[in-house]
C-alpha cells in the first residue's frame, strides 16, 4: 500500500509545490514555506506531515523550527517518480512566483545550526 501512498502524495499541487522548493534548496523550514507557497501553517504542516510519512521527507527540530528535506534514502523508485513529477511540472508559472517569494524573505532561519 505503500506505493500508492506515495503517487497519491505526489498527486497534489501544494505537496508538488513544496517539493519544487525544496529539490533546489538544502532544506527548509515550515516559515518559509507559508512564506513561499502564501498557504497557512496548519495546512503546510498538515502536507509536510504527509510527506514525511510517505517517505519523501525527513525532519528534524532546531529550537523553535522544524526543517524539512527531500530523503535521500528513499527507495529508487520513490526517487524516480518524484523526479518525474517535479520534471513535468518545471515550467509552471506558479513555481517561479513560489521561488521569487522565497527569494525575497526576509529573516529566514539561519542554516549556520544545522548538521
Amino acid at each position: 500500500m505503500k506505493q500508492i501512498e506515495v503517487f497519491q502524495m505526489l498527486a497534489d499541487q501544494t505537496r508538488l509545490r513544496a517539493l519544487f522548493l525544496m529539490q533546489s534548496q538544502r532544506e527548509l523550514c515550515v516559515c518559509e514555506l507559508v512564506a513561499a507557497l502564501k498557504l497557512s501553517q496548519p495546512k503546510i504542516s498538515r502536507h509536510l506531515g504527509a510527506l514525511r510519512d510517505a517517505g519523501l521527507l525527513i525532519s528534524r527540530r532546531d529550537a523553535q523550527w522544524v526543517f524539512y528535506q527531500i530523503n535521500q534514502a528513499m527507495p529508487d523508485w520513490q526517487q524516480q517518480a518524484l523526479t518525474a513529477a517535479l520534471s513535468g511540472i518545471k515550467n509552471e508559472t506558479i513555481l517561479r512566483q513560489d521561488a521569487r517569494r522565497l527569494a525575497e524573505m526576509k529573516n529566514r532561519p539561519d542554516l549556520g545550526s544545522a548538521d
